[in-house]
C-alpha cells in the first residue's frame, strides 16, 4: 500500500491535534504536517512532499477556497479533500470549482477519513454521504447540449446528479434499464469519470447543472 504525506489545514489547533493522532495510527500515511491558515499552508507545501490536503473551508487569513485555487496552480497533482461542517453548503460549489477532489464532515469517523484519503489517492473522487445528499438536493436544472454529450445523455445526467438509480431513471424516461446502462456507460467514457461522484464533480465544474 502506498503511503501518503499529508498536511491538515484547520485553524483549531485541538480539532488537528486529534486527527493529526489518529492518522498517525494509519499504515497508509508516512508523514503528517499542519497549517493554522492557507498562507501557512502554502508556505509548508513548499518546504514539505506532500500529496493529499485535508482543507478547512472557513479559516482567517486566507480560507480553504482561496488556499485550494492557489496551491493547484503550483502543485496540480495536488489532491485536496474539503473539511466541512453542516451549514457549509454554500462552500460547496465554490470549493469543487477550486479543484478539490472530495469532501470529509470534521464529524467522520476514522474509517470514512481512511476512505476518502485512499479514494483521492487512487485519482477518484470522495462524498461523505451525506455532503453528496446536500450537494444534490440543490440541483435543479440541466444544461441540454452540453457539448460532448448528447441532449438525452445530459437528461440522463442530470437524473443520476439527483440521486436516482439506473431503474428509476428508466421509469422516468419511459425507456428499458438497458438503454439507461448504456448512456450511463457513454456518460462515464465521454466525462472520464469513473462514479458517480466524480460525474457530479464534472457536471458541476463544466456548469452542466445548476443550483
Amino acid at each position: 500500500m502506498k503511503g501518503y504525506n499529508i498536511i491538515l489545514v484547520d485553524d483549531h489547533a485541538l480539532f488537528r491535534s486529534g486527527l493529526h493522532l489518529l492518522l498517525d495510527n494509519l499504515d497508509m500515511v508516512n508523514n503528517i504536517y499542519e497549517a493554522s491558515n492557507g498562507i501557512e499552508f502554502l508556505n509548508n507545501i513548499s518546504k514539505h512532499s506532500v500529496d493529499i490536503v485535508l482543507m478547512d473551508i472557513n479559516m482567517p487569513k486566507m480560507d480553504g477556497v482561496e488556499a485550494t485555487k492557489k496551491a493547484l496552480v503550483k502543485y496540480p497533482e495536488l489532491k485536496i479533500i474539503a473539511l466541512s461542517m453542516y451549514g457549509d453548503e454554500e462552500y460547496y460549489y465554490k470549493m469543487i470549482n477550486a479543484g478539490v477532489k472530495g469532501f470529509l464532515l470534521k464529524d467522520s469517523d476514522i474509517n470514512e477519513v481512511k476512505n476518502a484519503i485512499q479514494s483521492v489517492g487512487d485519482g477518484t473522487n470522495y462524498f461523505s454521504p451525506e455532503i453528496l445528499y446536500n450537494l444534490v438536493k440543490n440541483i435543479n436544472t440541466v444544461k441540454i447540449r452540453s457539448g460532448i454529450l448528447s441532449e438525452r445523455e445530459s437528461e440522463v445526467l442530470y437524473h443520476i446528479c439527483k440521486g436516482l438509480s439506473n431503474h428509476e431513471i428508466a421509469d422516468v424516461l419511459n425507456v428499458s434499464k438497458r438503454t439507461i446502462d448504456k448512456h450511463r456507460e457513454n456518460i462515464l467514457s465521454k466525462t472520464q469519470s469513473k462514479n458517480t461522484a466524480s460525474l457530479i464533480m464534472y457536471a458541476i465544474k463544466n456548469k452542466l447543472v445548476k443550483e
